[in-house]
């Protein structure tokens, strides 16, 4: 097996989290970080089971919603946990989109139901700042619900939305205070790190370490995770290029010159039409046609 420069993997790949987050053996971890992201509203979740993370839309375009991880506890409450490593044009609509398939999964066959619904969270892991919000440095996490604009009280409070906009999170190992500092820390920290920090030495932690651990992997697993790094520093290094070439600074990221060379740089790289429609917000067909 080549030498790998990290020790840990790294959370913000595909291969990363579903590794920590998506299998069978782990899913104390997910469970320990949702009761900490949802405690005070949810009180304690005992029991997740995974569900079917690829859904159909019952419409004649037959839209997919793919999600990262799709699960529910001992209630029958819906929990879909989405990572974002790159800005996308209408990631808000999409989550709003994806809350709508649990939702209608409630549905029962026949006259007797009631429209009862159970609560659905979605919760989304992002690697970026969305651009209104870059003016509040501070405020990292955003929870979501339909209210009433003018008493500003929950209307109702079985949809909920939280993002995490992670770069903002930058506190050190010795500054974590609380249990949930400790998990964002590890989101964000996890592939930086040689030693495990002695205020993340406790059982869950520990576990999440061993699982991360890439000395332990089998050749399958190793090559499994280099092609999902790959995937994820590509991305990451044609972003960056097209920044440090001026061509997406601040506002202006927005604007075609700036996608148009993205997506340049996706394509030298390989990158799957499909996800850089995601990452621009072009289409196909303008994709398609830089390619001459």
């Amino acid at each position: 097996m080549t030498e790998f420069r990290e020790k840990y993997i790294n959370p913000f790949t595909d291969y990363g989290f579903k590794r920590l987050f998506g299998e069978e053996p782990n899913k104390d971890l997910l469970l320990d970080f949702l009761n900490e992201l949802l405690k005070e509203e949810q009180g304690q979740i005992t029991e997740l089971t995974y569900l079917k993370n690829e859904n159909l839309s019952t419409t004649e375009l037959n839209r997919k919603a793919i999600f990262d991880l799709y699960c529910t506890n001992e209630r029958g409450e819906k929990f879909i946990v989405e990572l974002q490593k790159t800005k996308q044009k209408f990631f808000k609509d999409r989550t709003v989109y994806y809350s709508t398939f649990p939702i209608r999964d409630q549905a029962t066959v026949g006259s007797e139901w009631d429209f009862e619904l159970k609560k659905v969270y979605t919760i989304a892991i992002l690697d970026f700042v969305f651009d209104e919000d870059e003016s509040q440095p501070e405020k990292l996490r955003y929870d979501v619900k339909l209210t009433d604009i003018q008493t500003k009280k929950v209307f109702y409070d079985k949809l909920t939305f939280i993002y995490l906009e992670m770069p903002k999170f930058n506190k050190t190992a010795e500054e974590l205070d609380t249990k949930f500092d400790k998990w964002l820390y590890v989101l964000k920290n996890l592939h930086r790190l040689d030693r495990i920090p002695e205020k993340l030495k406790e059982n869950i932690f520990l576990k999440l370490f061993e699982t991360a651990e890439i000395a332990k992997f089998s050749q399958q697993e190793y090559q499994e995770y280099e092609d999902s790094l790959k995937y994820y520093r590509d991305i990451k290094n044609s972003l960056d290029t097209a920044k440090e070439e001026g061509k997406i600074e601040g506002k202006i990221e927005g604007k075609i010159e700036g996608k148009i060379e993205v997506a340049r740089n996706l394509l030298k790289n390989n990158v799957s039409i499909k996800i850089i429609m995601s990452s621009t917000g072009l289409t196909k067909k303008e994709i398609e046609s830089l390619k001459d």
